[in-house]
Order: structure tokens, then sequence, then C-alpha cells
């Protein structure tokens, strides 16, 4: 910790505004403590796409001068949000140059009600070329993880994740559409959750990535993630209550044929399931039906909604990454074939939404992920298949409940033996993410994290 440029670097999100609300500190000063945090630590992490230095501490000194603090959940927390969602005054980058969009002229639905709530937008954070691989990086360098900066964040928000963990900002925006929070927050080490389908306004790219796409939260602290997520989903601030006795399925086996989870991982899930059982729950063994054919769908779909939204944005296919390139002309080929088709996926929702019921459980936990994240670096301009096959081995939980619109969370456990953090995934039906954040904060209370990797 002896970066920490202050004391309010490293403090939770709940603990700013209260201490911003109380008069305590000023908005003002708690930015500038991140700010000059994240210029002693982002040279080694890579995190941010843009810091916006000089504005975000304007923002700060409108927020001090606000009248109604006392209603602001947010006031003064510095955020970061993912640069494919717009802010204003930016360039929406969508990882690349030649992805990148205008400068917009206005905030994204859900920047505007961070800002709304009186969070501080410092930046914008890196993710991989147009969302779509889960390792960060690009021609310009790598996202890396504070844990081991060695190893990738994650992806697709993986700069989100690098912030959030080494304590640049204490929340960060993220989106998912095939596991684009949870991954990097499972490899970071963070709380991580993707609501289900229509809970937070979507409205990226042509259709958010086929209805994939939902934005969320990444934090140390399930109160930092719950505190941000009504925030994006436009609800009151609660308090969680400790849910009644609740039956957990259990399952380790992976959506993809061929991959199992190593030994951390199913340990992880392990002890997650001696926690929940010492909490006064119940776990049972339930294994989703993932079929040859959903697997198919799936890898057919990422490549579809990869060439709509390419399409949509009239992207020149001859300035980006060889990976993208390929990815998005096979996402023509079968498109333009019929083979992805919406009754899929709205037959995937109804089978998942049917387990459930039929397996009489009430969420299911699986691995969060398979193995270690990836070494940081090369990815981008790696070939194609090694690209696929390295992010369908090392993380293939996360995408079927995208294609099921389901909400996800992913909680942190412990350490691999290396030293990098675990986490296990929980699922629920429609309209459970406070089920889910519930059940993670239990798991909190019983088995404290480390909620930082100081660089």
């Amino acid at each position: 910790m002896d970066n920490l440029a202050t004391t309010w670097v490293g403090a939770t999100a709940k603990q700013i505004s209260r201490a911003v609300r109380r008069g305590d500190t000023t908005a003002t000063q708690v930015v500038a403590d991140h700010l000059e945090q994240i210029a002693i630590s982002d040279p080694a992490l890579t995190a941010f796409r843009v810091v916006r230095g000089g504005e975000a501490i304007v923002e700060a000194e409108k927020v001090d001068d606000q009248e109604d603090l006392a209603n602001l959940p947010l006031a003064g927390v510095p955020v970061a949000v993912k640069e494919n969602t717009a802010v204003a005054g930016l360039p929406t980058w969508n990882g690349s140059a030649a992805a990148r969009t205008p400068v917009a002229e206005e905030d994204h639905e859900v920047v505007r009600r961070l800002r709304g709530a009186g969070a501080v937008v410092v930046g914008t954070t890196r993710m991989p070329e147009m969302g779509l691989w889960g390792t960060t990086d690009g021609p310009d360098g790598a996202t890396r993880n504070p844990w081991s900066l060695d190893r990738t964040a994650g992806g697709s928000s993986g700069g989100s994740a690098a912030a959030v963990a080494a304590g640049l900002v204490p929340i960060a925006h993220g989106n998912d559409g095939l596991g684009s929070i949870r991954i990097p927050a499972a490899c970071c080490g963070l709380v991580g959750l993707k609501p289900g389908r229509g809970v937070i306004p979507c409205d990226l790219g042509r259709d958010g990535w086929m209805g994939l796409t939902e934005h969320g939260i990444l934090a140390t602290t399930v109160g930092d993630a719950m505190l941000g997520f009504t925030v994006l989903a436009g609800r009151t601030p609660a308090t969680l209550t400790p849910p009644d006795r609740l039956r957990v399925g259990v399952s380790l086996r992976s959506p993809v044929q061929g991959v199992r989870p190593d030994e951390p991982n199913r340990e992880a899930v392990a002890t997650a399931g001696k926690l929940l059982v010492q909490a006064g729950h119940d776990t049972v063994k339930a294994e989703p039906s993932y079929s040859a054919a959903f697997g198919v769908a799936g890898l057919l779909t990422w490549f579809a909604a990869a060439y709509r939204e390419a399409e949509a944005a009239g992207i020149d296919l001859t300035q980006v990454q060889p990976r993208t390139r390929r990815h998005v002309r096979l996402g023509g080929f079968v498109w333009k074939r019929g083979w992805v088709r919406q009754e899929q996926r709205d037959a995937w929702r109804e089978q998942s939404i049917a387990f459930f019921a039929e397996r009489n459980i009430d969420l299911l936990m699986t691995p969060a992920l398979a193995s270690a994240p990836p070494l940081a670096g090369g990815h981008a301009d790696g070939r194609w298949r090694r690209n696929i096959v390295d992010n369908l081995r090392y993380a293939p939980y996360a995408a079927p409940w995208n294609l099921a619109g389901l909400p996800a969370i992913v909680v942190p456990v412990g350490s691999r033996p290396d030293g990098l953090p675990v986490g296990v995934q929980f699922v629920g039906p429609p309209d459970s993410e406070l089920l889910l954040l519930a059940v993670a904060g239990q798991l909190e209370v019983a088995n404290p994290w480390s909620r930082h990797a100081f660089v």
C-alpha cells in the first residue's frame, strides 16, 4: 500500500458518499485523490483510455456546490465508464481507433444516472476491439491484472475491473454481452453483477449485441455493487436482508464440451457450498442441459452479433485487427444464411427459466472460470483461432446466461495457489438481482476477501 495517495483511495463508494454528504470531506478532494492514484498506478495497468483530469475536478466542484447532497446516493464517488458507452465530450472508442465513433454530444442513459446520483466520471476504461474477447489488449498495450501484472484483467470490461481492483476508483461501469462483466470480475477478485434482460436501459449499437448485452457494476464489496445497481436501474437504494432458506443448485459441468474446471475453481465451488450450508441453505446437484446444439447456436450468435454491430457502425474492416476481421466476416457468413435465429435464443431462455422450477432450486452456482486468467498481451495480434480457443477454455461459464437473459453475479471466494483471485458464479431466474446480491452478501460476511491489489 505504499503508493496510496490518501486515505480516501481504497475507501468504498458507500464510505465516500456518506462522508461527502456529512461534510467530512469534499467531492473535489476525493476526486483529486483518485486522479493522483491513477497517475501513479495506471502506467503499469493500462486500465484507462481517457482520464478526465481537469474536467473531473470541475464536475466534483459542482457536486460540492449542490444543496441536496443528502439526496445523492453516490455523492462525490469517482467512477469509471467502459469506453463503448457514450460520455458527453469524449469519443466512444469501442476498443480501438478503427471502431471509434465521434465525440458524443450527450451521455448514455446509464452515465446520466450515475452523474445524477452525484458520481464523478474520472475517465473511460479500455476494452478489446468491439468487446469481442475475454482479454483486454490492443496494439497500444494490454490491460493487466493488478494481482499479477503478467496476467490479463479479463474482458471485455477489463479496464474497469483493473481500475477497481487497484483502487483507482471504488466502482466502475461495465457491460456484459457474453460474460464481459463477470469474466473480468473473476479475474480481478471483484463482485460483478449482470442484471437480467430489460432491468437497465441498454441502447448500445444496433441492438445491444442482438439483445445479449446488459449494463452493470464492478465493485469490491456487495454493498457497493448493490448501490451501483440500484442507481443504474433507477431504483431507490435499499438495504439487503438475508434471504430465507434457499435451495441452491450446484454444477461443475462446462457449457463447452471438453473443458473442465481446474482444481482451484472446483475448490472454490466446494468452499462456497459449505458456506451456504452454514448460512442455513441447502445445496443440491443440478446440471443445466448444455446441448451441443446450444453450444453451436451460442457460437454462431457471437459471430453474427459482431457482424451486425460492425455493419451498423460502418466499420472499415481493413483497419481492424486480423482476429476481429475474421470474426466479423464469419458473422456475416452465418447471418446471411439464416443460421442465427431469435427462436433459438427464445427456446434457450424458456428452457433456462423452466430449469429452476423443474429442479426446485432458487439459484444455480457454477465456477466463475475454468482456469487461471491467461497471460496478458499478444492476443490482439494473435491468430483468430488461438483467441477463440483461449476464450472458450478459460471462461466458458458466463455466456449461456446472456443468451437466456437471466441475471448472474460473480463473487470472490479466495485465492488460487499462485495468488490470483478465484470466485463462483450465481445465476437466478428473472427479477432475482436482489436475491443474488443478498446471497453474495452472506458469503462476504462468512468469508471476507481481500478488496484491493495496490500496484
